[in-house]
């Protein structure tokens, strides 16, 4: 339908409307003629995601000096889910268009190389470290160079020596075809308006031999609607990269987003474990052995290096140098607390600056030898630090950006095995940038596996307003929304933001379709709660699961059983399975569960559905 809303021309792809949709459409109207952030609650199945576009869109229309909308989701599904209805609710507006060309949009979503890589062998890797780095063996600026044999950048050659200082081109050094295509296309290589899921994107890249990921990274800047996922805004590293020439007219959207704050605190928290402690040291290792080789063989590249450090990193743009085939993360803090001055004298020189990490190393693996768990400010930390080993807090503020142009300068590719000294850059980086809204937690061993010693330092960020605060400061307007952000009104003080717009939207039902129960004893007369110091009771925890084989036993397809946290899921689950609770179930039902990682849980949602389709039935366990 097309229908008037305050005088906006809105295009629905749908006879009816719910009344909740309208109202929804009248909040968000209004949170974007005030320019300003909003907070929307609308229950799950009332059609939230294609108001939301349809709303956005028109009002795009409506109003061409809008920026584009940039939508964040949580799961790759989610992104396909958002790009398909972007899709049809673009072929039903064109219907409208008869007497005159239908306005042309370009909508895409940008995911991980893992996602959209199509290179038969990178694609095969398994992790999204491991195609990372293998994509850039193949593409990086210096491994090009060297298969064609060209200058390399920033060198000095007299005329005497031109000749010799262009390296003969290396035929074995095998190059991407699709990345190359793609260059080779130059002004032709983009992308005609209309809507890419990243199925499309791989199928087009496929047939043009384009690189799908450099392709949908290139096109961003074009088009009208970006989907991704809510780390390429909310992590530094990530949004550095990717967004950080978005024009501030743009409409960002968090959907899904009941969990933001955990999203956020997660994006500034650095974990550190004795095995990555180890694995670090044997990386500053190899890049000293590295330097060493560089110095008998481009001493020039280390002495050039080493003037870019003096006259600053950012000014000299040594961070940013090179095309996006070989762009590193970026710093893990905040762009307004990024220094923007020259690296201190002590860690220029790139032995010195390995000594500076060795001694890191040291003192961060005493601050694990602990029997009990401690809980320290950075503060306090720092100060610690500097008494033994001398290492004073503003020097490590620069140590994820000297890394980043070390690893450059060493023209070191194979970035999946350097994993383990970037975490500890990155821990360095933040716990010397940040004072407040931050706790460094030292445990003795993992509290699912108590007796087995497996020592833990963590950086926790402790504010979830630090990762979104550029966001509101960045753009004119934010839309955070969920089916469930109960209570509502806690979210701006989390968040700390002031919302024009705050609703929290009814569902509309024709009939009486909810049935809820509420239990207070189990089949054993004893009384059940979910409240702490009731939790861990054992005659609770049987009673729940019977309830759960009962409920089983008689309800149809699929059932989702919602827990407090991850850590109690976690310890229900064993004790079901210790008290054969969970063999129960699986008789009636298949099981899957929730993890931290958003591609089991994707793989466990796919499969979970797929169960209830089938008629065999499951049951999955999340936390609420």
């Amino acid at each position: 339908m097309r229908f008037l809303l305050e005088g906006l021309t809105v295009y629905f792809p749908y006879e009816y409307i719910y009344p909740e949709q309208y109202k929804y459409m009248l909040e968000l109207k209004h949170a974007l003629d005030a320019k300003g952030h909003c907070l929307l609650e609308m229950p799950t199945g009332t059609g939230k995601t294609i108001t939301l576009l349809s709303l956005i869109t028109s009002y795009q229309l409506a109003h061409p000096e809008t920026g584009k909308l940039i939508y964040c989701t949580r799961t790759v599904p989610e992104m396909e889910k958002v790009l398909a209805e972007v899709k049809d609710l673009i072929e039903y507006r064109s219907r409208y268009f008869t007497d005159a060309p239908a306005p042309k949009l370009l909508a895409l979503g940008l995911s991980s190389r893992k996602n959209l890589c199509i290179h038969p062998r990178v694609a095969e890797e398994g992790s999204r470290e491991s195609v990372d780095a293998r994509c850039m063996r193949l593409t990086a600026s210096w491994v090009r160079e060297r298969a064609r044999g060209a200058a390399r950048p920033g060198a000095e050659t007299t005329d005497a020596g031109a000749a010799a200082a262009v390296p003969a081109a290396v035929p074995d050094i095998e190059l991407c075809e699709f990345f190359e295509g793609l260059e080779g296309a130059g002004a032709d290589g983009r992308l005609d308006a209309g809507v890419y899921t990243m199925h499309d994107l791989r199928a087009l890249g496929r047939k043009r031999r384009w690189c799908p990921y450099f392709l949908a990274r290139h096109m961003v800047a074009y088009a009208n609607v970006v989907v991704w996922n809510y780390q390429y805004l909310l992590d530094p590293k990530v949004a550095a990269m990717v967004s950080r020439e978005m024009e501030r007219e743009c409409i960002v959207v968090f959907d899904e987003a009941h969990n933001i704050d955990n999203v956020c605190i997660e994006a500034l928290s650095v974990e550190l474990r004795q095995q990555g402690l180890d694995a670090a040291g044997r990386n500053v290792a190899r890049l000293r052995s590295e330097i060493e080789r560089v110095k008998s063989t481009d001493a020039d590249r280390l002495k050039r290096e080493y003037q870019r450090l003096v006259q600053g990193l950012a000014s000299q743009g040594a961070l940013r140098g090179g095309g996006e085939s070989e762009q590193w993360l970026a710093n893990p803090a905040l762009p307004a607390d990024i220094l923007q001055e020259a690296v201190p004298g002590n860690i220029r020189r790139a032995e010195h600056f390995l000594a500076f990490l060795q001694r890191f190393l040291s003192f961060l693996r005493t601050r694990l030898n602990v029997n009990q768990v401690v809980s320290d400010t950075p503060t306090s930390f720092l100060t610690h630090l500097q008494s033994v080993v001398a290492i004073e807090g503003k020097t490590l503020r620069f140590c994820y950006d000297r890394l980043t142009s070390l690893m450059k300068t060493l023209e070191i590719s194979a970035t999946d095995d350097f994993g383990p000294i970037h975490r500890v850059a990155d821990f360095a980086t933040l716990v010397g940038t940040y004072t407040k809204g931050f706790a460094i937690i030292v445990e003795p061993y993992d509290e699912r596996m108590p007796g087995v010693p497996d020592p833990v330092i963590q950086l926790a960020c402790l504010d979830a307003s630090l990762a979104i605060k550029p966001v509101f400061a960045k753009f004119q307007s934010v839309v955070i929304t969920s089916g469930t952000l109960s209570p509502i009104d806690l979210y701006p003080r989390i968040l700390d933001f002031k919302p024009v717009c705050l609703a929290s939207l009814a569902m509309t039902l024709t009939r009486q379709c909810l049935c809820p129960v509420v239990l207070t004893r189990g089949g054993d007369q004893l009384p059940v709660s979910t409240k702490f110091d009731m939790r861990d009771d054992p005659a609770v925890t049987r009673n729940y699961g019977r309830m759960l084989v009962d409920l089983a036993a008689v309800v149809p397809d699929g059932i989702i059983c919602f827990f407090v946290s991850y850590s109690y899921m976690d310890s229900i689950v064993s004790r079901w399975n210790d008290m054969g609770i969970l063999s129960a179930l699986m008789t009636h039902k298949l099981v899957f569960i929730e993890t931290v990682d958003v591609v089991e849980t994707t793989l466990a949602l796919d499969n979970y559905r797929r169960a209830c389709d089938c008629g065999r039935g499951a049951i999955f366990f999340s936390p609420a």
